[in-house]
């Protein structure tokens, strides 16, 4: 039997309240298990250049806060270090770590659901200060 490639696509918003990771794993497993795709790709794509996608542990939530901690001595907020302020001192530091991270997750798709790892987490890595609504794209390909 001749197996027929199959696509689907659906948008994601989600509130932030500041800077942090904020777990969508369960809203992306959800999305994909209701999907008929067997074997395929299941790619996530943040709409947004402060803030991006990252797969990481989520069995410990140390783990987040050594993350975010991180990147903030990593990246320091400081306005005289930058040229791009325009949104105060988080603006560019905020870019920056959208380009050290990604804005494009693929994960693949196994016997009908996401071939994610035991301790494997999907997360939105808010680079900004101040809430924010972000748009997230899930687009799924296979058969």
């Amino acid at each position: 039997m001749q197996q027929v490639l199959q696509q689907a696509q659906e948008s994601l918003t989600l509130q932030t309240s500041g800077q942090g990771l904020y777990e969508l794993t369960c809203e992306v497993v959800e999305w994909t298990d209701n999907l008929t795709i067997e074997t395929g790709m299941m790619t996530l794509f943040c709409r947004h250049t402060s803030a991006s996608l990252i797969i990481q542990e989520n069995a410990d939530p140390d783990v987040m806060v050594d993350l975010e901690n991180f990147f903030k001595k990593l990246v320091p907020e400081d306005l005289l270090l930058y040229r791009h302020t325009a949104e105060g001192s988080d603006d560019m530091p905020a870019h920056i770590k959208g380009a050290l991270t990604q804005t494009t997750l693929n994960i693949p798709i196994a016997d009908g659901r996401l071939a994610l790892g035991t301790w494997q987490g999907i997360f939105l890595f808010e680079h900004r200060v101040q809430a924010h609504t972000r748009n997230l794209i899930l687009h799924a390909v296979g058969e």
